[in-house]
């Protein structure tokens, strides 16, 4: 028997950590879940974003260092999301999210040696917010202070992981440098929004809206948009990701510091569902055949749970919380669940028939 190869086997804590925080979500809605636990909404957008989101970003990042060393942070990742819905003391959760975070940076320096990318300066400068939001996590400090840190440790991941893929679109021009400059005002944000919230938000809702218009000009999905297949697949649900980033950089600049309530709930979702989410979508054809070794063929049947996402997203969001509706909040935050897993069935689904060949622009 071919012994499973570690790499899959690090995907497993990850894809618990994912049903973990929907079930979470769902008593968070008042509805019926599997597990009903006092901890799972405490720590619900927690072991989301380093349980599940965090685990795979560190695996994708071990998978393109190419050394065993690298695996540690998607290790710890995965350990610390299964420790944290365990009944075990939060404490010891948060120190393995550090350390699994402290380990993502680390891989960043051996990616920088082998090529001075402003790409990894990106994704490192991201990696550096989420080790720093899991060491304020554990020092207790409230995670709606903690949403920016959260939020733009994914942000810049995401974005440099697109100045990869952009390079075409970019020869000649100063796209690279002026990326990492809007990185380094989003850093500077971000430390702001803890430190002095009165300029700090409004600085980071800036360069995130700096940031929407760098993926409007350069990203080549608004290209690749008009092509067929996979390829334009991605570049829809890029591009509808891209658009839920504006939620959060308008509601910070314009209006600042959001604790609770709707607002809370716009920024929240836009950011780690519109965008974050969406960009999982579009990437998992690609960046799944990478890690696991198996192809992810595309089919049209991709496109249902995008379109529920972003239609959840409406419901919830332009609805719900602007008009105060809640059961169009509770209405869009199920469909959401239904949406995510709706996409890990298709896409095992997908996995389980034979591939063709098709490439994405």
């Amino acid at each position: 028997m071919t012994p499973v190869p570690l790499r899959v086997l690090l995907l497993i804590p990850g894809g618990l950590a994912l049903l973990a925080g929907l079930d979470a979500a769902l008593l968070l809605l008042g509805l019926p879940a599997p597990i009903d636990t006092a901890r799972l909404p405490e720590i619900h957008g927690i072991v989301l974003v380093f349980g599940f989101v965090g685990t795979v970003v560190a695996l994708e990042r071990a998978v393109a260092l190419g050394r065993r060393a690298g695996y540690l942070a998607p290790l710890l990742l995965g350990v610390g999301g299964i420790v944290m819905v365990s009944p075990a003391p939060q404490n010891i959760s948060g120190v393995l999210l550090f350390a699994g975070t402290a380990a993502l940076v680390a891989v960043y320096v051996p990616l920088w040696r082998r090529a001075a990318d402003p790409a990894v300066l990106v994704q490192a400068g991201g990696a550096v917010l989420g080790a720093g939001s899991a060491l304020l996590w554990l020092a207790h400090i409230p995670v709606p202070q903690l949403l920016p840190w959260l939020c733009t440790f994914l942000i810049l991941t995401i974005a440099g992981e697109r100045l990869e893929l952009a390079r075409v679109a970019t020869l000649g021009t100063r796209a690279e440098p002026l990326l990492v400059a809007i990185s380094c005002a989003i850093v500077a944000g971000t430390v702001g929004t803890l430190l002095w919230p009165s300029a700090g938000y409004p600085l980071l809702g800036a360069a995130l809206l700096a940031l929407v218009a760098w993926l409007a000009r350069f990203d080549v999905a608004r290209r690749t948009v008009r092509a067929a297949g996979l390829t334009r697949y991605m570049a829809v649900s890029l591009l509808a990701g891209y658009c839920w980033l504006m939620v959060p950089a308008l509601t910070w600049l314009l209006v600042g510091v959001v604790p609770s309530g709707p607002g809370y709930d716009a920024v929240v979702h836009s950011v780690m569902l519109g965008f974050v989410i969406s960009m999982i979508m579009a990437h998992a054809p690609v960046i799944l055949p990478a890690v696991v070794r198996r192809p992810l063929p595309y089919t049209p049947l991709l496109y249902g749970p995008v379109v529920l996402l972003h239609l959840s997203l409406l419901l919830r969001i332009a609805v719900g919380d602007v008009r105060g509706i809640d059961p169009a909040v509770t209405a869009g935050g199920a469909l959401g669940v239904v949406a995510i897993l709706a996409f890990a069935v298709v896409a095992a689904g997908s996995s389980l028939r034979p591939a063709r060949q098709e490439v994405p622009a």
